[in-house]
């Protein structure tokens, strides 16, 4: 027996059908290890800003070598009271411990950003997983807490960086504004490029060692607080769970419906 379709029973199936790719979509995009992670084959992006109204903002700082600076750094932070967030290699926190642990204890964040600064997208899962855990454990040792943030080596990364990241507790951080104080460019120039692109849930990268860094810090955040902005350490500016992160911008922003 043959059994007619009329336009009304094609419209309802095609209708029904959208709908439950539509839902397969949300699942398949939801949460990975209770995280906002893709587990289709779409490129996964580490979080470069927040998305967010309050004026919080939060700044990096990079350190593989050379820890000159640090104690002028350390105290510029004192005199303003605010936090950052450090991201060390193994090589310096292996070198400068008594460093690490008085960062720690000042308040500030210690974050992973890998032991010997490879290429990380060039690496197998386990040579990501060695060079995330033997750092984690230097920093765990030398500070008593678990790091939860890393940024890669070079800013590079792959989908399986990030979903090893996830695997480990850590999420994967980058930068909305590079302060390019890597250049030695002058404090003037670091400034102006940091307050000409500033904005609400900006992450802004700097470097330990940078030459011109302390002096671009010490008149960089009293401008910052002065347009009512709070510095704080990277944790506490970025979401850490019901979050979604734009794969065309790195913006990390909450789900809707989620205060």
């Amino acid at each position: 027996m043959e059994v007619e379709f009329d336009k009304k029973d094609i419209l309802v199936f095609c209708l029904v059908l959208s709908i439950a790719f539509f839902l397969l979509g949300l699942f398949t995009s939801d949460v990975f290890n209770g995280r906002a992670i893709k587990v289709s084959n779409e490129k996964l992006v580490p979080i470069y800003r927040v998305d967010t109204e309050q004026k919080k903002v939060a700044i990096t700082l990079d350190g593989m070598w050379g820890a000159k600076r640090t104690p002028e750094l350390l105290q510029i932070f004192r005199d303003n009271d605010v936090n950052i967030t450090f991201f060390f290699g193994g090589n310096w926190l292996e070198e400068y411990p008594n460093y690490v642990r008085e960062i720690a204890a000042n308040g500030h964040e210690v974050g992973n950003h890998s032991y010997s600064h490879p290429h990380m997208a060039s690496l197998n899962e386990s040579g990501m997983k060695e060079e995330l855990n033997r750092t984690g454990e230097l920093i765990k040792r030398l500070t008593g807490q678990e790091p939860k943030v890393f940024r890669p080596p070079f800013g590079e990364y792959n989908n399986l960086l990030i979903k090893t990241c996830d695997e480990l507790g850590y999420y994967t951080i980058q930068w909305s504004i590079d302060s390019h104080d890597w250049m030695d460019v002058s404090a003037d120039t670091i400034v102006k490029r940091v307050m000409d692109n500033v904005g609400p849930g900006d992450i802004v990268l700097m470097h330990n060692n940078g030459k011109n860094t302390p002096e671009a810090l010490r008149r960089l955040i009293p401008k910052l607080k002065g347009m009512g902005y709070e510095i704080v350490p990277v944790s506490e500016l970025i979401y850490h769970d019901n979050y979604y992160i734009e794969t065309h911008t790195g913006t990390q922003k909450r789900k809707r419906g989620v205060q």
